[in-house]
């Protein structure tokens, strides 16, 4: 759809003359020969641009400049004046107007000057739009996609955040289950309480006990003073178990009557003392197969598993791996505050091919190197780690030695640029946002694929 324009002009001749030159170039536009007949319009109609003659009789340019600003802030105006001063300059920038042009007019200035208000207004609705959809999902933000996969897990995320039911959240190893964890903490009623995690797999059996359940001074050698322990410690808040499936068999049966009946047992204590804490555990194991294996209660994995979120491993979830490495790109270019903007269509290529066994942890590793070492706007293959330069090398290898079935780099690109297009739902302004292009030059490309009218508008 072409951007909406309204000229404003008391001379008739230079709206017609206007409305047909903006038209020719791809403009949709409308006149009005006065201030208060735009306001109405704008009211009927909003519109992209308001372009504005300085002065008219009545309301003058800069107090319909004014009125718009303050009735319709997303339409930028700009003003066309034949006194090409300073003064005048100032006037109409503390008016709020977007730009201004003098007269005599060049079209294609003002042309450029409307290209430029129009992409002005779509980065901000488009940052606004963004930040709603960040505030509606708050907690789950970074976990991030748009895959069905990941579509289904926000929505659950969603449905179980303001309950207190105990939570397993299971998946390989980098996949993002601490994030889902935090994410359902601050989702809950009980985010204004403690979150508390730790890493059942990281202490000797002894120590991981005392740090659960507490002791009494004296219960042990070093036990010197009284401790609380992390069920009580996250009191009204949240305990997150991590690697659940470590948890030696010994301490599985205190865990599941501390969970049966909301109280611990110090080391060393007789009292029995009341918590009253939100469970979430996480594993990468096969839980039933250690059931089976006999080193899992299976009464203890009945109590964790009340809602089980499973993670998709990022080898599953398609395009969403240019989706997240444009997410950590924007974080670590803004952290070391250089700029690099996005991929280039053969680094993307890589990044699609790779298994990424590590998952987003590893992809994470992956473009803070990569941004550490880019030398120009876009990542390269050269700034990508070895192994996934040699893997898409050899797989290219793999499928044929014939030079003739290699892809050209523009095919390439094309095929890299229509992808991101997909992701994002045929969205022309995000897409060229994530390819670090303008919309223009997406637009010319789209025109050459013979894709320009495929997709979604913004």
């Amino acid at each position: 759809m072409s951007a909406h324009i309204l000229v404003v002009d008391d001379d008739r001749n230079m709206c017609e003359l206007l409305e047909a030159r903006l038209g020719r170039r791809g403009f949709s536009v409308a006149s009005a020969t006065s201030a208060p007949e735009a306001l109405d319009r704008l009211a009927a109609r909003p519109c992209d641009v308001v372009v504005s003659d300085l002065n008219m009789r009545g309301m003058n340019g800069l107090e319909l400049c004014e009125r718009v600003v303050m009735n319709f802030p997303d339409v930028p105006v700009i003003v066309i004046t034949a006194f090409g001063t300073l003064e005048t300059a100032v006037g109409a920038i503390r008016a709020g107007a977007y730009d201004f042009v003098t007269k005599p007019l060049r079209i294609e200035e003002l042309r450029l000057a409307v290209e430029r208000a129009v992409q002005n207004r779509e980065l901000k609705l488009e940052v606004r739009r963004l930040r709603r959809a960040v505030e509606d999902q708050e907690g789950f933000s970074e976990l991030l996609g748009r895959s069905p996969a990941i579509r289904t897990i926000h929505e659950l995320l969603a449905r179980i955040a303001d309950s207190d039911v105990s939570v397993l959240v299971t998946g390989e190893s980098g996949t993002g289950k601490e994030l889902v964890a935090r994410g359902l903490h601050r989702q809950s009623r009980r985010s204004a309480g403690p979150f508390v995690a730790i890493n059942c797999a990281a202490m000797p059996e002894p120590l991981l006990e005392s740090e659960l359940f507490g002791h009494s001074r004296g219960a042990f050698t070093d036990a010197l003073a009284d401790r609380q322990g992390l069920f009580r410690q996250a009191s009204r808040g949240t305990l997150f178990l991590d690697e659940i499936g470590e948890l030696p068999l010994s301490l599985q049966p205190k865990l599941l009557r501390a969970l049966q009946e909301r109280i611990v047992r110090p080391l060393g204590s007789d009292a029995e003392i009341p918590f009253d804490v939100r469970v979430i555990a996480a594993t990468n194991r096969d839980l039933e197969s250690a059931i089976e294996e006999g080193r899992f209660r299976q009464d203890l994995y009945f109590r964790l598993n009340v809602v089980r979120v499973e993670l998709p491993p990022l080898r599953t979830m398609g395009s969403d791996v240019l989706l997240i490495a444009q997410h950590f790109i924007n974080r670590f270019a803004s952290e070391m505050r250089k700029r690099v903007v996005g991929l280039c269509p053969p680094a993307a290529e890589r990044l699609l091919a790779f298994p990424w066994p590590g998952n987003v942890r590893e992809l994470r590793n992956c473009i803070e190197r990569a941004v550490t070492l880019a030398r120009y706007e876009h990542i390269t293959v050269d700034d990508l780690a070895e192994k996934i330069r040699a893997y898409q090398q050899s797989q290219v290898m793999v499928i044929s030695d014939d030079p003739a079935e290699i892809v050209p780099l523009p095919q390439l690109e094309k095929r890299y640029i229509l992808r991101v297009l997909e992701t994002v739902g045929g969205n022309k302004t995000v897409a060229a946002r994530l390819l670090g292009v303008d919309r223009k030059t997406l637009y010319r490309k789209l025109e050459q694929y013979g894709a320009a009218s495929g997709g979604g508008e913004d």
